[in-house]
């Protein structure tokens, strides 16, 4: 005579399903961060392309008045640096994008009203009656110059240009090198 034996099935426990549970939650928490910060970099981005633009402005109103010989090379630096006077023209703490007075640069004393920007109205054209005019009063730039250790004939321009996007404060820091060469 055979004899036989029952395999047990078993299902699973509470247990089991509560930690299928917790791991599928901790993944989709993950998913949901990850979605959360991809569309408010996406929201941000007008903003970053924004400082990306005046930051490099800055840098090319430098070169240029080294190169027309609009400044001299020790009035192209903050007007007091870390070690006194410096001398130069630029002022040392973040101001709001202005528009350049009479010497043409930005970031300097003679600075006039906040930079506005002007975008197509619904007719998609640009200069019309409809165009949606914003000004940049939320934004900040800093421009600073300085020598280089031990060379007298190479500074560096360092320029960070913040903005509020949404809760948080963005900047965007751009550095090069100038020479008193043009």
């Amino acid at each position: 005579m055979r004899k036989h034996t029952c395999s047990s099935e078993r299902g699973t426990s509470l247990i089991e399903t509560m930690i299928a549970l917790a791991v599928l939650s901790v993944g989709a928490m993950g998913a949901a961060a990850l979605f959360t910060q991809g569309a408010e970099k996406t929201k941000s981005s007008p903003g970053d392309l924004m400082a990306t633009q005046k930051a490099q402005e800055a840098i090319e109103t430098v070169f240029s008045a080294r190169d027309s010989g609009a400044l001299t090379w020790s009035q192209l630096r903050n007007v007091a640096g870390g070690s006194g006077a410096d001398g130069g023209i630029f002022l040392d703490a973040a101001s709001a994008l202005k528009v350049p007075g009479a010497d043409g640069l930005v970031g300097t004393a003679d600075d006039g009203a906040v930079e506005t920007v002007r975008y197509p109205g619904p007719d998609g054209t640009l200069l019309t009656t409809d165009d949606k005019i914003t000004t940049l009063d939320g934004y900040s730039r800093k421009i600073t110059i300085r020598d280089v250790s031990g060379r007298s004939d190479l500074r560096t321009i360092t320029v960070d240009v913040s903005f509020k996007s949404g809760e948080s404060t963005r900047m965007f820091t751009l550095t090069t090198y100038m020479s008193n060469r043009s």
